[in-house]
């Protein structure tokens, strides 16, 4: 399991880089993903590279199918309506608040084949994938959040 790292930490601030086509069927990059996504199933339901201290641009995102990985994801369509949503963060742990997030999006990533894909979100899988691909270009959901509602010490 991976150690998720948690605001302030730096690392978090920082733009992600590409991932090369080539990298993403090296053993080495194959375990990463798998070590995410038993990250993420174990704590949440969706996780991005630079939270687990690595700054690519990966997230694992839990789909209606399952979790996935989607690797360079891209947001290039948006509905043009947007709701309020309750959002926590695995690194900001104890603090929850209001985000206000397309309803719907469409995204393009290469999937762990290093296949192109193109995913069609709405609901709750929509602001995940603005949620953590916000993370990939070091904005954190506090950023965003219109009312915060909840912060606990941890």
């Amino acid at each position: 399991m991976l150690t998720i790292l948690t605001d302030p930490n730096p690392n978090l601030r920082q733009v992600a880089k590409p991932v090369e086509p080539a990298e993403i069927l090296k053993l080495g990059f194959q375990k990463f993903l798998d070590e995410m996504l038993e990250t993420m199933a174990d704590k949440g339901v969706g996780l991005a590279g630079p939270q687990v201290g690595v700054s690519k641009r990966v997230i694992i995102v839990q789909t209606k199918s399952g979790p996935e990985a989607f690797i360079n994801p891209k947001i290039f369509s948006t509905s043009l309506l947007r709701s309020d949503g309750e959002e926590g963060c695995l690194s900001v742990p104890g603090v929850w608040g209001i985000v206000k997030r397309f309803k719907k999006v469409k995204v393009k990533a290469l999937n762990r084949k290093g296949e192109k894909v193109v995913i069609k979100a709405s609901g709750l899988e929509s602001v995940i994938f603005q949620h953590e691909i916000d993370h990939l270009d070091g904005v954190l959901f506090i950023d965003k959040v219109e009312r915060l509602l909840k912060i606990e010490k941890m």
